[in-house]
């Protein structure tokens, strides 16, 4: 992943405007260098007498193409500039078929965007109508092909158009802004937008188009729109069928994501999610996937000492044979980082921050081992209602509702704890879970299958067809049937507890009713914390980001803490 950068206006720079624009972009550009800290480059129009600027700059981290693959990539013949931040798991099924057409001037996966934009455009061409949507049918049929975590900025010099365009999901995190009708900046992280008076988050499976002759902005699109968004029917298959579909689904996601040219690891916290990738990673390795590293994956775990998932993550990484390698924190060192943390996430969401925390300190120690890549857990609760308060579900129809929920709502909350807290240290993160094909298999699936049953006679665990998929050899039964843990909680319960005591300790009854009276808003002494400190970051950014909570109006879920342990059938529940 890398981080991309971009301004267009709709009149070109001035030679004093140049001088003094140009060197105050970089300034802000070399705030998301931590994205991507293998290379800079930038592309600028402002010459032959262009009647407007297209400024678009690129941090890199170089994970495929190494030799060849520095952006942004400039196809002069086709008049296409290219800058992407991502992987595009299928280009070899696009560069099968562009490759006889187009002259490739990298080999980067991400090339291959360029050419489905310019087949897209062609065909639209064909129909010999101006129609804007016409070429948003064509382009939006174009990008739903991809299967991939990116966010990108194409320039179009012939044509005088951008595009722009962000995940399905929204795994990469992707800003835009403006300080005046006649321009538009956009930027990987919010952090780089100084001079916008408005900042607004690009949504996942969402495109624009700009029109630079007339400097138009045309209405975002929804590109990606599956059938289980909106669908209210069940897969069919008995509860095997399904299990095998599971099953194979996602052995094919991770195969597709370990891609990579260079060294990378699986973060593991022996929970359910991480363990299923890892052990997956690990038979694959061992059957010569991705084969330059060797035949044993490394994993990686943190914790407090003795905390619940360092004992979990060693049992799963002993049973699978792979590289592990745990490291310990404590409170004082994870409490230092808490301002650093804030400031990468660009949130002030109390469950985002005390799960990005150890993983933005574990990331770092994974970074120091030469690791540029690592796959990771994130999307299996929203998928399959993991999280402890599904327990308190009243039904099937609310249960499959909050799932489909907490999936559009990823890019706010786990998405951008997993991809922000890695790539504050140049890391990239990749999500199986997560992938279109696994989600096309998985969200659709009869809530039954997964669902948790409370009654004594039939107790069963949460996410009950995920655990039933691989249940044959893929981990330890004691590790398979885990309760969930929610990475805050289980990287150590004196996390948490530690938070509350610091929030107590500095945040006065008064501060709390204070703010309440000046915004309405009840805020925890905890929440209020996080909030001062990202308002001193990041002031008038308020309204960026919404907070991550559970159902709230399922009878029996706590509604004063977000932790699983608040949960009742927690095992430690306090």
């Amino acid at each position: 992943m890398c981080g991309i950068w971009a301004y267009f206006r709709s009149s070109a720079l001035t030679e004093t405007e140049k001088q003094k624009l140009l060197p105050r972009f970089r300034q802000q550009i070399k705030k998301i260098r931590h994205r991507g800290p293998d290379w800079s480059g930038s592309f600028l129009e402002n010459s032959n007498g262009s009647n407007y600027t297209a400024f678009i700059a690129h941090e890199r981290l170089a994970i495929n193409g190494l030799s060849s693959g520095a952006q942004p990539i400039h196809n002069k013949e086709q008049g296409l500039i290219l800058s992407v931040n991502g992987e595009i798991y299928n280009y070899k099924d696009f560069d099968k078929v562009f490759q006889e057409q187009y002259d490739y001037q990298t080999d980067s996966d991400c090339e291959c965007l360029m050419y489905l934009y310019q087949d897209a455009m062609k065909k639209y061409e064909q129909e010999g109508v101006v129609d804007f949507k016409i070429m948003e049918n064509y382009l939006k049929t174009a990008l739903d092909k991809i299967r991939g975590i990116f966010t990108f900025i194409l320039y179009d010099q012939k044509r005088q158009k951008v595009l722009v365009s962000r995940d399905a999901i929204g795994v990469n995190s992707l800003y835009y802004g403006c300080s005046s009708d006649n321009e538009l900046y956009i930027s990987s992280e919010m952090k780089a937008l100084e001079d916008c008076t408005m900042v607004k988050v690009f949504l996942p499976g969402q495109f624009l188009v700009l029109d630079l002759t007339q400097f138009i902005i045309h209405p975002f699109v929804q590109y990606y729109e599956p059938t289980w968004m909106t669908s209210d029917s069940y897969l069919p298959g008995s509860l095997d069928d399904i299990a095998k579909n599971v099953r194979e689904s996602l052995i094919e996601t991770v195969k597709s994501q370990l891609m990579t040219e260079v060294p990378f690891g699986v973060l593991l916290s022996g929970g359910l999610d991480s363990s299923l990738i890892a052990s997956i990673s690990q038979r694959l390795v061992s059957e010569g996937v991705s084969k330059d590293w060797g035949d044993k994956i490394h994993t990686f775990s943190i914790g407090l000492k003795d905390s619940p998932d360092v004992i979990a993550a060693q049992k799963v990484a002993d049973f699978l044979g792979t590289r592990h390698h745990t490291f310990e924190f404590t409170v004082d060192e994870a409490e230092a980082a808490l301002e650093d943390v804030i400031y990468h996430l660009e949130t002030y969401d109390i469950t985002t921050i005390r799960a990005s925390t150890p993983m933005y300190l574990l990331s770092r120690r994974i970074k120091a081992m030469g690791i540029k890549m690592v796959l990771s857990g994130e999307g299996s609760d929203e998928i399959f209602g993991g999280y402890l308060y599904f327990h308190y579900a009243p039904n099937e129809a609310e249960f499959q509702k909050e799932c489909k929920a907490l999936i559009s709502r990823l890019h706010y909350s786990d998405c951008l704890r997993a991809n922000k807290s890695t790539m504050a240290w140049g890391m990239e993160v990749r999500v199986p879970f997560l992938d279109r094909n696994f989600l096309d298999v998985s969200v659709q699936i009869d809530p039954k299958m997964k669902m948790a049953s409370r009654d004594e006679h039939s107790k069963r665990i949460e996410k009950h067809i995920l655990r039933y998929a691989f249940k044959d050899g893929y981990l330890p039964d004691e590790l398979l049937w885990r309760q969930k843990e929610q990475f805050s909680d289980g990287v150590g319960y004196g996390w948490i507890d530690h938070l509350k005591k610091i929030a107590n300790e500095r945040i006065s009854d008064s501060e709390v009713s204070n703010h309440k009276m000046m915004t309405g808003e009840t805020l925890t002494k905890e929440a209020l914390h996080y909030l001062k400190m990202y308002d001193k970051l990041f002031p008038g950014r308020r309204n960026i980001l919404p907070r991550w909570k559970p159902k709230t109006d399922w009878d029996g879920v706590n509604t004063d803490d977000a932790s699983g342990r608040s949960m009742k059938v927690h095992e430690k529940a306090y």
